[in-house]
Order: C-alpha cells, then structure tokens, then sequence
C-alpha cells in the first residue's frame, strides 16, 4: 500500500511540473513601411499558418509603440523542446503551402529585399514560468526588457532572484503579469535574461511598476547582498501587437 501510494505520489509530481520551453526571439530591423508591411504579410499568411501545421502555438508578432528612425518588428516563437526547435528549422522552408504563401518574402530580389537584418536569440523558460502565459485578447501593450551581466555567474544568480528568490510572485503579486522569463543560450548582449511582462495600458502598466517598486517584499530581497550588483545594463521596449498576433 505505501510503495502504491508512494508511485502515485511521484506520477502526480511529474505531472505536475511542465517541461521548460525554448523561445526563439527574432527581431527584424526595417527600412521603409512597405517592408513593415511585406513581413508582417509574411508572418500572417505563411509563417504562421506553417508554424501551426507543425505543432507551434502561441507565435507572437509585435510592432514597437514609438518606432524609431529603423522601425523593428519583434517576433517570438515558443518552442516545447529543442528537438522541435531543430525539426522546425530543417522542415520549415520545405513545406510547399508555405513556399507558396510566402513568394513575395522568400524570393525578395536582390535590390529590393523584405527587410534589411534580422537579429535572433534562442532563449531556455524560468523553471518558475516553465511555459508561455499568453494574455487575454483584449487592449494590451508589452514590455520587452533584457538584463546584462557583467558575468556568467552574476547572470545565474539574477535568473536564481527571480526563480527561487521569488521575484517572479512579487510580479504576480503587484500586478505585472509575466508573458515569459528566458535564459539567453545564444544571442546578443550575452550573458543576459530577457522577460515579457503585459499590461492593458500604459497607465496600469506604471501603476504596477509603481507597486512592485514599494512593495516590502521587493525591498527586502533587493537588499540581500546575495543578488547585489547582479545586472549591468536594462534594455527595455514597449510593443503593441499586431493584429494577428497570437500572443
């Protein structure tokens, strides 16, 4: 009976906690608004749909709020384990309704190419947040913020703050609400954690900044010279959805 109970215990465990996801982050740097608009049909109308044929949920596509001189589209795909990263990346150019969707953008001449760069960052889930949360369809702006460190070490124990050191719940419980929190395995600015929080305004989205900021929980864990001088550098952008974006 105690072996039993004991089985089951552990089947209930395992269940209980999901695998951590993989994110790719692409990040499209453009140059004029017929390419904005050559991407994003793009993305609407081929990588989608043939992401979705292939298992990938939850794809999102995002404009800047305030785009500057070159505007960026962001685009983050999800990813249940590495060896879906893989299957996708050898079979996705391949599938015909995709090639066909995607003329335009696949086969850009030379002279006149869909977009000028594309920046990618693959990234491993928090074990705290081990899967996607995608928001409500409804208003909602995002914030896309990266944190650097000036070490491998000091960027785990920033990525330990948030995980056992309960930063993510104190987001919960002031009001940010997490979209993803990724390791970067490879990419830019290295090493670093990049997070998504979402919010269905700016104004809330300061409000609850502005909680997180004056909560005791916050200060009390801010304090401990465990998680002292753990970031170098924030980059933060705020981004709107596209309209078909599944995120």
């Amino acid at each position: 009976m105690i072996l039993v109970l004991l089985f089951s215990f552990i089947v209930l465990s395992t269940q209980a906690k999901p695998k951590q996801e993989y994110y790719e982050l692409r990040t499209y740097t453009l140059t004029s608004p017929e390419q904005r608009q050559g991407v994003e049909a793009y993305w609407q109308n081929a990588a989608i749909p043939a992401l979705n044929k292939m298992g990938i949920k939850n794809v999102g596509v995002f404009r800047e709020m305030e785009p500057g001189e070159t505007p960026k589209l962001y685009v983050l795909i999800p990813y249940k384990s590495l060896q879906q990263f893989e299957a996708v990346q050898s079979k996705f150019f391949l599938e015909p309704a995709h090639q066909k969707a995607g003329d335009t953008y696949i086969n850009a001449p030379f002279k006149q190419p869909a977009y000028q760069r594309i920046e990618s960052s693959l990234m491993k889930a928090f074990t705290h947040l081990p899967e996607l949360e995608v928001p409500a369809k409804k208003d909602r702006i995002f914030e896309l913020r990266v944190y650097e460190s000036h070490s491998e070490k000091f960027a785990k124990q920033k990525i330990k703050m948030f995980n056992e050191g309960g930063e993510i719940e104190i987001f919960r419980k002031t009001g940010l609400q997490p979209v993803f929190f990724g390791e970067t395995l490879v990419g830019t600015q290295m090493p670093n954690l990049t997070y998504m929080i979402t919010a269905p305004s700016m104004e809330a989205h300061k409000q609850h900044w502005k909680q997180f900021g004056q909560s005791p929980e916050w200060k009390e864990l801010s304090s401990l010279p465990e998680y002292a001088d753990t970031v170098s550098e924030i980059t933060s952008v705020f981004l709107v959805p596209t309209s078909f974006s599944q995120i």
